[in-house]
């Protein structure tokens, strides 16, 4: 048997960054993000995990966390550089893979995961949100994702092979662009977007009027950011084996989305409809496009496609994991059940 590990990746920017300033999302303190990563470890201890592995960072975020616990597991802090940006998350990861962590712990949001994903395709996931416009991140308490991902690292520790039982593999969305140099290929966990008279690296929300092509994983109309505005046109769950694509720009019919955290945007939108898994969708400049919020690639020179696909990172399901452990008496042990109508 394995050694059952999980791992710890918290994003110490994640909560805090400049979309604050128009929209209204809470900021998330270092305290807090400590308290969560160490519910969620308790919740991975409670199942049975003995094993630890967490990314240093300059706050000390998870390795604070886990020196507060005293939890008597094995635990080790990786320092793979303190440069504050993706180069760490990315080194992070595939320095988690090679140590031979089952399940990784993501405190951050959308962008967080991306990067991840891109370094380790085959990671098994169990994000946690505190970013600005997250869809990707589950908001279920952090004690509960701590040991829905306990109880899948045991299952593959002791055997299980069957990663797409409690842990599927989730739909992104790929975009290729030829280059003199080659062929560019970037993803995004939900969506890529073309858009127009904005600039590379800009952080803040979009403005409606830039918008020109969406292309999405999800289209939720419960979420804010870009996944809103194609769930409220052409809803598309993220169990379907579909995606969607949005069409913004002059003449369309104005739809008011929440492109932020308490910020409604009115959006002209000229069609939204349902893509196959595959499908491609050209995107042809001027403009660039972004990825999960992250401006990255310019179209000046060269289009670019995008197509759906169900070939991301596997996500844990927590509360399908966590139905099947208390069916299994993974939780009560021998406790009698009591059939029938319990209503007084």
């Amino acid at each position: 048997m394995n050694q059952p590990t999980i791992g710890i990746i918290a994003n110490p920017l994640s909560g805090r960054d400049v979309r604050r300033i128009a929209a209204r999302g809470a900021v998330a303190t270092n305290e807090d993000k400590r308290n969560r990563i160490a519910r969620a470890v308790v919740g991975a201890v409670s199942t049975g995990v003995t094993r630890v592995v967490a990314m240093a960072e300059p706050f000390s975020i998870a390795a604070g966390a886990l020196t507060d616990l005293r939890l008597g597991i094995d635990t080790e802090i990786i320092d793979v550089g303190h440069e504050l940006n993706a180069s760490s998350t990315t080194r992070a990861a595939l320095a988690m893979r090679d140590l031979g962590v089952h399940v990784v712990v993501v405190l951050g949001g959308d962008g967080t995961n991306r990067i991840i994903s891109m370094a380790w395709p085959d990671v098994v996931l169990a994000p946690m949100s505190t970013g600005t416009n997250n869809v990707f991140p589950t908001p279920i308490e952090p004690t509960i994702v701590g040991t829905a991902a306990g109880l899948v690292a045991i299952d593959f520790a002791t055997g299980g092979t069957n990663r797409n039982a409690w842990a599927p593999r989730a739909k992104v969305v790929r975009v290729t662009q030829p280059t003199p140099n080659g062929t560019n290929h970037e993803l995004a966990l939900i969506d890529a977007v073309h858009i127009v008279d904005d600039f590379l690296g800009n952080r803040m929300p979009y403005e409606p009027e830039s918008l020109r092509t969406l292309v999405v994983s999800r289209a939720e109309p419960a979420s804010i950011g870009v996944s809103a505005i194609a769930g409220r046109t052409c809803p598309v769950s993220a169990s379907d084996d579909a995606g969607v694509v949005v069409d913004c720009g002059p003449g369309g019919q104005p739809v008011s989305v929440p492109l932020g955290p308490g910020l409604f945007r009115t959006v002209p939108v000229r069609s939204a409809r349902r893509i196959e898994l595959g499908e491609p969708v050209t995107m042809t400049g001027p403009g660039l496009v972004a990825y999960d919020g992250d401006r990255m690639t310019s179209l000046d020179d060269h289009p670019a496609t995008a197509v759906v696909e169900r070939t991301g990172p596997h996500v844990v399901d927590v509360p399908a994991v966590m139905m099947a452990a208390a069916r299994s008496g993974k939780f009560g042990g021998d406790v009698p059940r009591l059939d029938g109508d319990m209503r007084r």
